[in-house]
């Protein structure tokens, strides 16, 4: 019998890792770094396989457990591989350099504020917060560290000429464990301020095994300012040069305002022009937060304020971030109360252990495909 056209395609497309590939909203076109034009602007002080190992500090371990290359010649091809990974050894140890970075799902996990870090990732434009790094990282308790949503060039990090470390957060390579990207990158920038040199920090290659950024910094919650502009990117600069600030206030038009709530952890909202949304990030596992949400949309507890609709939820990097759709002209300020209430009763309702009656067991597969994942 003669094979369906494109059915092979179809086929291989539907094997893939599902995901999203969309330009997210708010989101500027990436900008030369301020009073660098025409510099090399090649990334910088890292290169493929591990970061630089010196001494024995505490924060210098492992990212990951059982990941020692077995012994060649003991162990078939065909054999599962003895690192635990559940792949074949050619597939994994006994592949072609070694085996790949696995995909980390909740890559932020255990850090106070993973739900902001994952906000400023992910939905948020233009944002900063403080960063202390941890007892005995280089530059501890003297180095100013700032993570940021977008730097200049989409560059991972910078070494400013002041000597600060600033950490981008919304880059353009992922290896499967942003925490261990960041912390590859966050280690050879506070290395090059260091040896007294400013610049872009890239990250060209796989970083390989080494601390992630829960080793880095201390766990504690972001203090996240959202910005209205891209200003932050020259606070620091006294003459960015008229080519930027043209780039700079093109860069300005494509933010959508966005205002992260007091009352609440990590909900922010923004004005998309034809409406206006709140979207929220919740660190509670995904099958106890859906149960919770159809509980209080059957009991009509969902809706934050007049003409509001909860209309989904995004997964990113482990978490959901449940999203409503708001009238214009609703603002932040009106949500404060209303999310403050609503979290009350999210708390209740995540409390509540009984089985689910026929109406919530019809919201919860309702809300179970209205998801859509972003990474």
């Amino acid at each position: 019998m003669r094979a369906h056209p494109g059915l092979a395609r179809r086929l291989v497309e539907r094997t893939r890792h599902p995901r999203v590939d969309r330009q997210l909203p708010g989101r500027p076109r990436v900008l030369p770094e301020p009073g660098r034009q025409g510099r090399d602007l090649r990334p910088a002080g890292i290169h493929a396989g591990a970061p630089r190992r010196v001494g024995s500090a505490p924060w210098r371990k492992k990212s990951r457990k059982n990941q020692s290359a077995p012994v060649e010649g003991e162990v078939g091809p065909r054999q599962p591989c003895p690192c635990g990974s559940g792949k074949r050894y050619k597939a994994c140890h006994g592949a072609a350099g070694g085996a790949a970075t696995p995909f980390v799902a909740r890559p932020f996990e255990g850090l106070a504020g993973e739900c902001d870090l994952i906000a400023l990732r992910e939905l948020v434009p233009a944002a900063t917060a403080p960063l202390t790094l941890a007892e005995g990282v280089p530059g501890a308790g003297s180095r100013v560290v700032r993570l940021n949503t977008l730097l200049p060039v989409a560059a991972p990090a910078m070494v400013r000429d002041s000597g600060e470390v600033w950490l981008g957060l919304q880059v353009q390579h992922n290896y499967g464990d942003p925490a261990r990207d960041l912390g590859a990158v966050l280690l050879a920038a506070l290395e090059q301020a260091e040896r007294g040199e400013s610049g872009i920090v890239g990250l060209t290659s796989d970083p390989g095994e080494g601390p992630r950024l829960q080793d880095l910094v201390a766990n504690t919650e972001l203090d996240v300012t959202v910005h209205d502009t891209f200003e932050f990117w020259v606070s620091d600069v006294a003459d960015a040069g008229e080519d930027f600030a043209a780039a700079l206030s093109q860069a300005n038009d494509t933010i959508r305002p966005t205002a992260r709530l007091e009352g609440v952890e990590a909900a922010y909202w923004t004005n998309v022009g034809t409406k206006e949304h709140l979207r929220w990030v919740m660190p509670h596992d995904e099958d106890a937060l859906l149960t919770a949400l159809a509980r209080l949309h059957a009991a009509g507890k969902d809706v934050l304020v007049e003409g509001a609709r909860f209309v989904g939820m995004f997964r990113a990097h482990g978490l959901l971030t449940p999203v409503w759709d708001l009238p214009v002209g609703t603002g932040a300020a009106a949500l404060e109360e209303p999310a403050k209430k609503f979290a009350a009763d999210l708390k209740t309702a995540l409390a509540d252990d009984s089985d689910l009656t026929q109406e919530e067991r019809s919201a919860r597969a309702g809300l179970a495909n209205r998801q859509v994942t972003i990474r």
